[in-house]
C-alpha cells in the first residue's frame, strides 16, 4: 500500500531544514497504523509526503505500487484524489450547506454527474451512521457528528487509504470514542487507516505505532 524507500524531505533555506530524514516504511493494505511524536518532530511533514501534498527531495515513495516520484503534477493530483481520503482536526465543513451537500461537494470537480454524486454522498453518510442527519447543517450537529460528516466526505471518493490528522483533537471524550469506534469499523471492513495523534489512548488503537522524532521514523508495538 505505502512504501518509503529512503524517503527524505528538506525544505530549502537559508538555512535548509531537513524535516524528514531518509527513512524506510512499509504499510500493507488493510493495516491500522498510528503515528506519534512531539510537536515539531516531523509528523506533519510525514503526513504531507504520505498524502502526496509534498514531494520528497530524496528517495522513492510507492503508493499501491505506483512510483509517485515519476508522475507529473497533474497525475499526482489525480492519484491523490482517487486513492487518498483526508480527515483533519478541524472539520472544514461549509456552515450553510447540509451534511449531504458538504459530502457531495468533495466530488464537484470529478466526472461524476450531480445526481450520482448525491447518491454516493448518501451512501457515505449511511456508512458513518449519519443518514438520518443528511439534511442538517453543521451548526445543528454535535462535534462528533461533524467529524463523521468529514469522514464521510473523505470516504465518498472510495479511497484505498484514509489519512487522519488528530481526528479527535477537537472532541470531548464521548464524541472522540464514537469517532474512534467508527475508524475501527472502517479498518475491520478492510480500509487502510493511518492516524496521526499525540494522544496515547488513540495511538493504542493502532495495530502498529510509528514514532517520529527529529525527523526520524521508528516503530513500537502498542501495549
Amino acid at each position: 500500500m505505502i512504501e518509503f524507500r529512503g524517503v527524505a524531505l528538506t525544505y530549502p533555506g537559508p538555512p535548509p531544514v531537513e524535516a524528514l530524514k531518509p527513512c524506510e516504511l512499509l504499510v500493507r493494505r488493510g493495516e491500522f497504523v498510528t503515528i506519534v511524536g512531539p510537536s515539531g518532530s516531523g509528523k506533519s511533514t510525514f503526513l504531507n509526503v504520505a498524502g502526496l501534498l509534498d514531494s520528497p527531495t530524496a528517495g522513492s515513495y510507492l503508493l499501491d505500487g505506483i512510483d509517485t516520484g515519476r508522475l507529473p503534477d497533474r497525475a499526482r493530483t489525480a492519484l491523490r484524489g482517487r486513492r487518498i481520503g483526508f480527515v483533519f482536526q478541524s472539520f472544514h465543513l461549509l456552515p450553510h450547506r447540509s451534511a449531504l451537500e458538504n459530502v457531495s461537494l468533495a466530488m464537484l470537480y470529478t466526472s461524476v454527474p450531480r445526481a450520482r454524486r448525491l447518491v454516493r454522498a448518501r451512501e457515505a453518510l449511511e456508512q458513518v451512521g449519519l443518514a438520518r442527519r443528511a439534511g442538517a447543517v453543521p451548526g445543528r450537529l454535535s462535534g462528533g457528528e461533524r467529524q463523521r460528516v468529514a469522514i464521510a466526505r473523505a470516504l465518498v471518493g472510495r479511497p484505498s487509504l484514509l489519512l487522519c490528522d488528530e481526528p479527535t483533537g477537537n472532541l470531548d471524550s464521548e464524541n472522540a470514542a464514537s469517532v474512534l469506534t467508527l475508524l475501527d469499523e472502517l479498518h475491520t471492513a478492510g480500509m487502510t487507516v493511518m492516524v496521526i495523534t499525540h494522544d496515547a489512548e488513540v495511538a493504542a488503537r493502532g495495530l502498529r505505532t510509528v514514532t517520529v522524532r527529529d525527523g526520524r521514523l521508528g516503530e513500537r508495538t502498542p501495549a
